[in-house]
Formats: structure tokens, C-alpha cells, sequence
């Protein structure tokens, strides 16, 4: 049965991984995975409509802005949104991940 995690634990765990060398071991991991992180990502973005239609007509914005420094500006801005939708939608891939490795092991 899967629980439900309080903002205090959530704050906890989200502080220990700033411990020194804490992530070494998951960015082995997501390198060794990151071509099929890298599929499964893709997958998850067209599924939820993030990329397509949507990006193009971002990208077709940005690129049309007035001046110089109005399309550095807008693309600086679609390149961070679309960063952070990203990293959102990347760690929901892992928050998945994890429970399915969970869920098979629990089985051993």
C-alpha cells in the first residue's frame, strides 16, 4: 500500500540530498540509463501534450520577437520553462521508476 509522504518528510529528504556525495550513486545509475530515461521521457512529453504544436508555436513566438533583445529574451524564457517542465516531468519518471523497482523486489 503506497503512503502518503508530509511536507516535513518530503522538506527532510529534499535537505539530505545536498549531503556531499549523496548523488553519486543515481547519476551512475541515470548514466547508464539515459538512453531508455531518455526514450521514456520523450514518450512522457508527447503524451502530455508538452512538446508538438505547443513547442512549435512557442518557438515560432520567440523567434518573431521585435528586436534583438526581445527574442533573447523570449527564448531565454522558453528554454528555462521548458527546462523546468522537464526536470518536473523527469522526476515523476523517476518517482515511477523507483516504485516499480520497489514493487518487483517486494515480490523476492
Amino acid at each position: 500500500m503506497e503512503r502518503a509522504y508530509t511536507d516535513a518528510e518530503i522538506d527532510a529528504a529534499l535537505a539530505a540530498l545536498n549531503e556531499e556525495g549523496r548523488l553519486r550513486e543515481a547519476q551512475a545509475l541515470v548514466a547508464r540509463a539515459a538512453p531508455q530515461l531518455h526514450r521514456v521521457l520523450d514518450e512522457a512529453l508527447a503524451a502530455g501534450g508538452w512538446f508538438g504544436e505547443t513547442h512549435e508555436q512557442a518557438v515560432a513566438t520567440a523567434a518573431e520577437a521585435g528586436d534583438v533583445e526581445a527574442r533573447r529574451q523570449a527564448i531565454g524564457t522558453l528554454v528555462a520553462e521548458e527546462t523546468r517542465l522537464g526536470m518536473l516531468v523527469g522526476v515523476a519518471v523517476g518517482f515511477e521508476l523507483a516504485r516499480t523497482l520497489d514493487d518487483s523486489t517486494e515480490g523476492d
